[in-house]
């Protein structure tokens, strides 16, 4: 009995503790997925901005497993093994619970935007084998990374840390690869990573490391990568190096290292690739014994101190692509020691060979024109080679750069040199060159840079210079030049420098030196020049340096110079110069030097600006200047006489009679103002429609608590606004009080009625009464009621964060939305300024004054500067003419023409349209710090596109259209034309000069003369037998007379419109390319979209991505070989 109840407790307790381990299991399962499940989920809320939706799917109704970005193991249950979210854009902060994932492998966010510091939980992943966190802006020192035993690369480069290099102490045994590039580390190099015997690669280039390289590190016998560029090492070579017989790359270069390179290095390391050693302080001879690294392509010396001859078994290393020796002290003199030079034809290879700056001498080797067709980069100046142009130099058909300069040839330039076609840059300057300069040169079509100073060239400059279109510097200057200047230079549209000075030039400057809109140094000082000075130079408003020096110029300085604004320097002395200074030139803000000594000039001397400093000017040798600031000791500027004394009893006779009349009439005019001050009101208000009658000061006062802060919505220089519900509460308004204590508000106010009385168009913000009493305390009040719009101003949506937040992140607005407020804003100003009644300049538009309504649309409103140009006989006889408002307008927006006072017209207002435009899309204030010493968003957009334009555009529009900055190639080419037709409207709009702005109505957005200026900026693609451009392709304004034709604002319609209007913006692009029958095909797509598009379908906020579906229509599908983003990053050469 007693072994039957033994046998049954027993039985019992096995099922029991079954059950109960079965459970546990259970259990723990559910809690492991659990504690997964929210690590994941306080990672994804710790991010801020998430541009590419890449954590849409991380969410409770789809299992971890399957979110983007997110390996699992197979085992049940499943484990997170992997997290891949680099290149996402990702914004935010490295949440810490990513350490609780304990079976994570690898971890990857490289490239995104992380900021803060890493989190050291991160350090507990002991079977973590890679984690990438490059390219992102974290900061603090870096954790241990000890307890991650399996952890072998370690990528942290591209980032802000600081602090020390992590030692082995924190540092797992196995790690294989450390990369802390481009970093703020700082300290030394620890010895104890020479215990981390595993290390293959240490990259910790551009950092600020100090010290030597420890000895210790000759432990690392398998280190196959040891870059440490760009730091503050020094000592001797590091000798723990020669240890490393599996070396391929070493980098060394921009550091303090000092002594000789040891004779053996090519032995010790014959598995050498690159060897960049540049920017130290090394000497002695270059070894030898490197031809013993037969795979070294890259092979990087310069700005040592080398010594002795360049070894001819350097010529082995047959796959040498670079070799750089430049600025060291190596010699040739003999033909044995140029025997190099021979050997080199061996590196079938070569690309790049610069000796410069040297002391190579005699004659260049003939064998020069045995040398590999593939050479693209020469540099053989500041030498001493002596003898003819280097004949070999006809062999090389593929140079981009040939540099020659400082050194004894002479003899003349070859004619075949215009044979090179590739070349971009030729430099021969400081030598003993004669004869002409080669008219050949002109047959160089891809130049950029001609330099050719210092010689002894005679003759005239070829005018057939001008046919190379890509020039930006022309160096002829100290040669034995005549003739006259060519205006063709002039004619080149990337001409940036002319420098012809100290040669034998006559005639007069040509006018056509205007047309040069990019040029920025004109050098011309020491000829023989005469006649008057151009004054279409003032249209070169890039202008920083002007020496025109010791000529015989004559005639006046013209006006046109104070248009310069991006003068820095003026050089006009011994000259012939007569009349005054221009006072204008003392409102050239960068202007920091300015002779005009020994000319004929007189008069008064300027105060302003520059003439304030009188170290920075030079005036003497003129035949008399007066005034001027008090450190000049100038005379006193004589007051024009007048024959004041004789006439003075008529004056007074008529005087006191006139004076005695006014202050009769002020004395009735005072009286008659003190009794109707309660009749004010009495002033004729315009009628602004009947949907709310005239209201008091007790009505509005009602609507808005007492015109309370908290119902206050904006503030302005003459008025505030207010939110208020119109009478019964039935309609909120907008109630704009004007503070009449501030001067100019009256006027504002008055001008504000007079715009508005007759106009209506639906962009424009919609008034529906006027207020003109007095206040409780018996002032006069003058207020504007408006149709209230709850998305506000433009520029709150530009530059406010989504409902307040304390985040970086701005609103989101699509290319759709930016597209419908630029075609409200110019139909807008396309009614005011082409309407019935007489054009009406708004002079103040901004994005504050851009108001938006429930569906984004966009009115213009705030008139209080507005202005007409309208016969005084019209209807708005009460409206103030051109000249009885003083010159207003906001910095940024305000035309050129307006900020020095001249007449406003409607091209200001083109030209601030045009800054908004810009602003729009490129989403920086034309006030922001980086626009100063001449730089204005229209020139920072002019200067950067097309070459930089995903550089320069708001990066939410980059995102949104899949823009990629880093590869052109597969760039979007649609879209990326789409923003650069818009941008291109936006220079239009914002010329210098108001005549070559277009008006709205124009059909072009870009007049004739200002065609060849865009065409040039360009990306360029093959199609066919047609070459074509970006830039020529010009908007085609007319399609924005699409939307005139919808009467409404149904959302339907508006959308159909918006959406023509962008299929009209994109076809004027591509029909250039895609022929008629794409384009028709293009339309009929569009058109059956629209047909069977539903309501939903076309409402404004999914426009954009409407439009998209008609991008992919067959036949605009080209290939990346016949349309590509091309971003050519020249080598230049340094001069």
């Amino acid at each position: 009995m007693t072994m039957k109840v033994t046998t049954a407790t027993a039985h019992f307790l096995l099922v029991f503790l079954a059950s109960t381990i079965s459970h546990s299991v259970i259990c723990s399962a559910l809690g492991n997925e659990t504690d997964q499940l929210s690590s994941l989920l306080e990672f994804k809320n710790a991010i801020s901005l998430d541009p590419e939706q890449s954590l849409i799917s991380w969410n409770s109704s789809n299992h971890l497993c399957s979110w983007e970005g997110v390996s699992c193991s197979s085992k049940n249950p499943p484990r997170v093994t992997a997290i891949d979210l680099s290149h996402q854009g990702l914004v935010g902060r490295i949440s810490p619970s990513l350490g609780n994932l304990t079976f994570l492998r690898n971890l990857s966010l490289a490239t995104n935007r992380f900021t803060g510091q890493i989190p050291a939980s991160l350090g507990r992943l002991r079977r973590l084998r890679s984690l990438y966190l490059s390219n992102n802006t974290l900061q603090g020192t870096i954790p241990s990374f000890a307890n991650c035993s399996e952890l072998r690369a370690l990528f942290l480069d591209g980032n802000e840390l600081a602090g020390g290099l992590p030692g082995a102490g924190d540092l797992p045994v196995g790690i294989e690869a450390l990369v802390l590039s481009s970093n703020r580390l700082a300290g030394t190099i620890p010895p104890s990573l020479g215990n981390v015997t595993t290390l293959r690669k240490i990259a910790c280039m551009n950092n600020g490391v100090g010290g030597g390289i420890p000895g210790e590190l000759a432990a690392l016998r398998g280190m196959e990568v040891l870059a440490v560029d760009g730091n503050r090492l020094s000592g001797g070579f590091p000798v723990a190096v020669m240890n490393m017989s599996g070396l391929a790359v070493l980098g060394l270069s921009t550091n303090g290292f000092t002594g000789e390179l040891p004779s053996g290095i090519g032995g010790f390391l014959p598995k050498l690739r690159q060897l960049t050693i540049g920017g130290n302080f090394f000497q002695g001879n270059i070894p030898s014994s490197l031809a013993n690294a037969s795979n070294l392509f890259k092979l990087g010396m310069s700005d040592n101190n080398f010594t002795g001859v360049v070894p001819a078994s350097i010529g082995k290393l047959a796959k040498l692509t670079l070799l750089n020796l430049e600025m060291n002290q190596l010699h040739a003199r003999s033909k044995q020691e140029w025997e190099f030079m021979d050997n080199l034809v061996n590196c079938t290879e070569l690309q790049v060979l610069s000796l410069e700056k040297n002391q190579m001498e005699g004659q260049v080797p003939s064998s020069l024109g045995n040398f590999s067709v593939q050479l693209q980069y020469l540099y053989l100046g500041l030498n001493r080679l002596s003898g003819s142009f280097p004949s070999g130099i006809a062999n090389l058909p593929n140079l981009i750069i040939l540099a020659l300069d400082d050194n004894w040839f002479t003899g003349s330039v070859p004619q075949w040199l215009g044979g090179l076609k590739t070349l971009q840059s030729l430099t021969v300057s400081y030598n003993n060159f004669t004869g002409y300069v080669p008219s050949s040169l002109s047959n160089l079509s891809h130049l950029m840079e001609l330099f050719l100073e210092s010689n002894q060239f005679i003759g005239n400059i070829p005018p057939s210079l001008g046919n190379l279109q890509f020039l930006t510097t022309i160096d002829i200057s100290n040669n034995n030049l005549h003739g006259s200047v060519p205006e063709e230079i002039f004619r080149i549209p990337t001409i940036e420098q002319v420098w012809l000075r100290f040669n034998n030039l006559s005639g007069e400057l040509p006018a056509e030196v205007g047309n040069a809109k990019q040029l920025m140094y004109l050098q011309l000082s020491s000829n023989m020049l005469s006649g008057d000075l151009p004054n279409t130079l003032g249209s070169c408003e890039n202008l920083q340096h002007i020496e025109l020096d010791h000529n015989n110029l004559s005639g006046g300085i013209p006006p046109s110079f104070g248009k310069l604004i991006s003068l820095k320097f003026l050089n006009l002395s011994h000259n012939k110069l007569t009349g005054s200074i221009p006072m204008l030139l003392g409102d050239l803000q960068l202007l920091e030097q300015i002779d005009l000594s020994f000319n004929h000039l007189r008069g008064e001397v300027p105060t302003k600006g520059i003439f304030k400093n009188s170290s920075a000017i030079q005036i003497d040798g003129n035949l008399g200047f007066c005034g001027g600031a008090l450190e000049l000791h100038l005379p006193e500027c004589p007051i024009t006489p007048s024959n004041t004394t004789k006439r003075k009893p008529s004056v007074l006779a008529i005087v006191i009679p006139l004076a005695s009349m006014v202050t009769l009439a002020l004395v009735i005019l005072v009286l008659f103002n003190c009794k109707g001050k309660q009749k004010k009101n009495s002033m004729s208000l315009p009628s602004f429609g009947s949907e709310f009658p005239k209201v008091s000061y007790r009505d509005l006062a009602r609507a808005t608590n007492g015109f309370s802060t908290s119902n206050l919505i904006g503030e302005g220089r003459y008025s505030s606004v207010y939110q208020g519900q119109s009478f019964q509460g039935i309609t909120v308004v907008a109630i704009k009080v004007f503070s009449l204590e501030t001067r100019g508000a009256q006027k504002s106010f008055i001008a504000e009625c007079n715009a508005l009385r007759n106009v209506r168009h639906r962009n424009l913000v919609p008034i529906l009464t006027a207020c003109s009493s007095i206040d409780s305390s018996g002032n006069d009040f003058k207020a504007l009621v408006y149709k209230f719009m709850p998305r506000g101003d433009l520029h709150k949506l530009l530059y406010s964060t989504p409902h307040d937040d304390r985040s970086s992140n701005l609103c989101s607005i699509s290319l759709a939305q930016r597209l419908n407020i630029v075609v409200d804003v110019s139909d807008a100003l396309a009614y005011l300024h082409h309407n019935h009644q007489g054009p009406i300049i708004h002079c103040d538009l901004k994005p504050s004054n851009i108001l938006l309504d429930d569906s984004m649309t966009a009115h213009v409103g705030d008139f209080g500067l507005a202005r007409f140009k309208i016969d005084s006989k019209t209807s708005l006889g009460n409206s103030v003419s051109t000249s009885s408002f003083a010159i207003n307008g906001t910095i940024g927006y305000v035309a050129p023409e307006c900020a020095i006072g001249g007449q406003v017209s409607t091209a200001a207002d083109v030209y601030s349209f045009g800054v908004v435009l810009l602003e729009i899309f490129i989403r920086k204030r034309p006030t922001d710090d980086m626009f100063k010493d001449g730089l204005s968003i229209a020139k920072y957009a002019d200067i950067n596109i097309p070459d930089r334009l995903l550089q320069i555009v708001d990066p939410q529009l980059v995102q949104e259209l899949s823009l990629n900055q880093e590869d052109p190639v597969a760039t979007d080419e649609n879209a990326a034309h789409c923003l650069l037709s818009v941008l291109n409207i936006g220079l239009c709009c914002t010329k210098s000069s108001p005549n070559e702005r277009i008006s709205m109505q124009e059909k072009t957005c870009c007049t004739p003369s200002t065609t060849s200026r865009l065409s040039r900026r360009q990306f360029s693609y093959i199609d066919g037998d047609h070459h074509n451009t970006w830039g020529s392709m010009l908007l085609d304004m007319e399609q924005r007379v699409l939307m005139e034709e919808i009467v409404t604002l149904l959302p339907v319609e508006r959308a159909v419109a918006t959406t023509r209007f962008v299929l009209g913006l994109l076809r004027t692009d591509m029909i250039l390319h895609t022929g008629v029958a794409c384009r028709d095909a293009l339309e009929m797509r569009a058109s059956k979209q629209l047909k069977e598009a539903t309501h939903e379908d076309l409402l404004i906020p999914n426009t954009g991505n409407f439009v998209e579906t008609l991008y992919d229509v067959d036949c605009m599908e080209r290939s990346s070989s016949s349309s590509q983003f091309t971003n050519s990053s020249v080598y230049v050469h340094r001069r």
